[in-house]
């Protein structure tokens, strides 16, 4: 899936949850969306813990979800296909979604778009009035799970008790110290048969997702991406792991963001899992599961550097190396794939 083209399902939902975030800003002056924007940037540029919520106004929450929102649900889509494409002939299509720390609902939309088996949604947060423009948002969404999803107020450490065949924990870990952001994986491990946790592709990101994954296969979770592995992480000093997902402004996208381009590439990194004792059913085309299938071909991490009679890839592979690889013409469709394939893919076969 390339950072330049999106499914159609994923197009319609990014369509609809723009023209719903178009509503949500009329009426409200753009002096004070700009304002609000520039102040929450300053933020998110920051990775010290919040000692107050981040989205301290109604207009704070306007500006956030305008400001982020696009590139929240396209990096999630983005995630969440990936794995759908793992999950799919496993018996573990996902009919509940659970997203903690959800604000205004951008995983709930990715969801929906990578799921058409969901039928229910629960958004949790703390903020009321992130809460309520979610309400508002998904009120002429595309799907009836989400129109009638439910919008919750709970604090981490207090959540409701509730479950879900998928939990998402989506640019949350961040705004938490070390101990809040172990105990909020423990809860979503509890309530959850597949977790989903994704941070900004920025080396602290990555190294929350590294504590995360670290969670994860020490409870006995099986990883469903972007991993190809479950060994030690092989990426030397200074490098992480992090993909790119592409983003299409809106006029009022880019008069909030004081962008020029029509477009921008939201970096992310993520990691996904299944619980030790979700049934995972054999794919028939295979002698193994359809999760081991799914990352046998490794994962591509940067850019294919695309020559005249061959493709230059840095892959993650299976065997827990990262390192170059090289497809040449030679390879007849395994090169004609290896031409269409891009930054996050599985490397082609």
């Amino acid at each position: 899936m390339s950072t330049l083209r999106e499914p159609s399902a994923s197009m319609s939902y990014a369509a609809a949850l723009r023209s719903a975030l178009e509503r949500a800003v009329r009426g409200v002056p753009e002096r004070d969306l700009a304002a609000a924007t520039e102040s929450l940037v300053a933020r998110y540029r920051s990775v010290a813990a919040a000692s107050a919520p981040i989205l301290a106004s109604p207009v704070h929450v306007v500006a956030y979800a305008a400001y982020r929102m696009p590139a929240t649900h396209a990096a999630l889509s983005r995630v969440l296909r990936d794995v759908a494409s793992a999950l799919a002939g496993s018996g573990l299509e996902p009919r509940t979604q659970l997203d903690l720390g959800g604000g205004t609902g951008a995983a709930a939309w990715a969801a929906a778009g990578a799921f058409p088996s969901i039928e229910s949604v629960t958004v949790l947060d703390q903020v009321g009035e992130a809460l309520r423009l979610g309400r508002d948002l998904v009120a002429e969404a595309p799907t009836e799970s989400l129109r009638t999803a439910r919008f919750e107020r709970a604090r981490a450490g207090a959540w409701p008790n509730v479950s879900a065949d998928l939990v998402t924990v989506s640019y949350v870990l961040s705004e938490l110290d070390p101990g809040q952001q172990a105990a909020l994986v423990a809860d979503a491990m509890s309530r959850g048969r597949v977790v989903v946790v994704a941070e900004p592709g920025t080396p602290d990101g990555y190294a929350r997702i590294l504590r995360v994954r670290a969670a994860l296969l020490a409870a006995g979770w099986r990883l469903v991406g972007p991993c190809p592995h479950e060994l030690a992480c092989p990426l030397g000093e200074g490098d992480w792991c992090h993909f790119a997902a592409r983003v299409n402004r809106s006029a009022a996208h880019r008069r909030i963001k004081g962008g020029e381009l029509s477009y921008e590439d939201e970096k992310y990194s993520w990691v996904a899992a299944v619980a030790p004792d979700a049934t995972v059913e054999p794919d028939p085309a295979t002698t193994s599961s359809s999760l081991s299938a799914a990352r046998a071909a490794g994962r591509i991490l940067r850019h294919p550097m695309k020559r005249k009679g061959f493709v230059e890839f840095q892959v993650c592979r299976p065997d827990g190396s990262a390192g170059r690889e090289v497809v040449s013409k030679k390879a007849g469709d395994r090169y004609r794939a290896a031409r269409d394939a891009e930054w996050g893919d599985a490397f082609p076969r």
